[in-house]
């Protein structure tokens, strides 16, 4: 990457940095400012804009630079952080994160991936307050269970509300997959893996949508399920798994425990594990892993899942 652009996103404002000409350019974070931001970019001919992921105040920047065909990538804050304390930046505004961003872009030369277009930020968005759905409905039961009185009442009207609520949303989930031909077939073609349904399908739709698209390593790491090996003179660490995308990979955990009690090709590979000494944990991180190398072949492949 000969030029890359660093873009620092705030609430109000998008701070603009060009490596190495050391532009700068500041512009509103509304459509009427990113589209001035577009037609400078398109100008400048960047090899990579980046920018990090803040919590959601990045997406209409990334959604329009991505639909101006720029090469946009969402980047992890830690590691941008990392690489500024490494060059020994302590200071933190919005104008040096944009330089440290576009730096970092011409050091490490990520690879540019697919990004999400609007229908699966909608599912994304969908399947988030279906989660939070879920995680308040445990936390009421859990409640309803050692409550009494008025107190027990209360909470039951509001697991009824949870539930209808619920209810409603996954209604919104199924219109949405029917409404798309291209969803309702990766959906099928994922749920023809017994041990993965609807819930599990629609969280690698909506969070993963490299699936079918990078190789096997890649995407066991970009789920957190690639294990790296930990070694330093003649000590040999045990190989652990660590960061990635939560969601799918919480998604993939759930497919792994069906399949390795349900799908008897599952069974027999955990087994096996199992009985050559491998803890189930790392057994169950194993089916994952494999799980999910399956999904993406058959994506790729566009190909149901087949017994021998």
């Amino acid at each position: 990457m000969e030029i890359t652009v660093g873009i620092d996103v705030s609430k109000d404002r998008l701070d603009v940095f060009v490596h190495p000409s050391g532009e700068r350019l500041a512009v509103d974070n509304e459509a009427a400012g990113i589209e001035v931001l577009v037609a400078r970019l398109r100008a400048i001919g960047a090899d990579g804009i980046g920018l990090e992921g803040t919590g959601g105040l990045e997406k209409l920047a990334v959604a329009e630079l991505a639909a101006a065909g720029l090469p946009v990538l969402v980047l992890n804050p830690a590691q941008v952080r990392h690489y500024a304390q490494a060059e020994g930046k302590r200071a933190k505004t919005d104008r040096i994160d944009a330089a440290v961003i576009a730096r970092f872009l011409a050091a490490t030369k990520p690879q540019l991936r697919p990004l999400a277009d609007a229908e699966t930020v909608l599912l994304g968005e969908l399947m988030a307050r279906r989660r939070q759905l879920v995680g308040m409905l445990v936390a009421e039961k859990n409640r309803h269970a050692r409550a009494a009185g008025r107190i027990k009442t209360s909470i039951a009207r509001i697991i009824k509300a949870l539930n209808d609520e619920l209810a409603s949303l996954d209604d919104d989930l199924d219109t949405a997959i029917r409404s798309s031909p291209a969803w309702r077939h990766k959906e099928n073609l994922l749920a023809s893996v017994p041990g993965v349904g609807k819930i599990i399908s629609r969280t690698l739709m909506a969070e993963l949508p490299e699936l079918g698209q990078l190789d096997r390593r890649t995407i066991a790491a970009l789920c957190g399920l690639a294990p790296f090996t930990r070694q330093s003179g003649r000590w040999r660490g045990n190989s652990m798994i660590a960061g990635g995308r939560p969601e799918p990979r919480a998604a993939l955990f759930i497919g792994a425990l069906v399949a390795a009690r349900h799908n008897p090709v599952f069974k027999a590979f955990t087994n096996r594990l199992i009985e050559a000494g491998k803890p189930k944990r790392v057994a169950l991180i194993a089916c994952a892993r494999k799980l999910l190398t399956i999904l993406n072949a058959i994506i790729r492949d566009n190909k149901p899942w087949q017994t021998a």
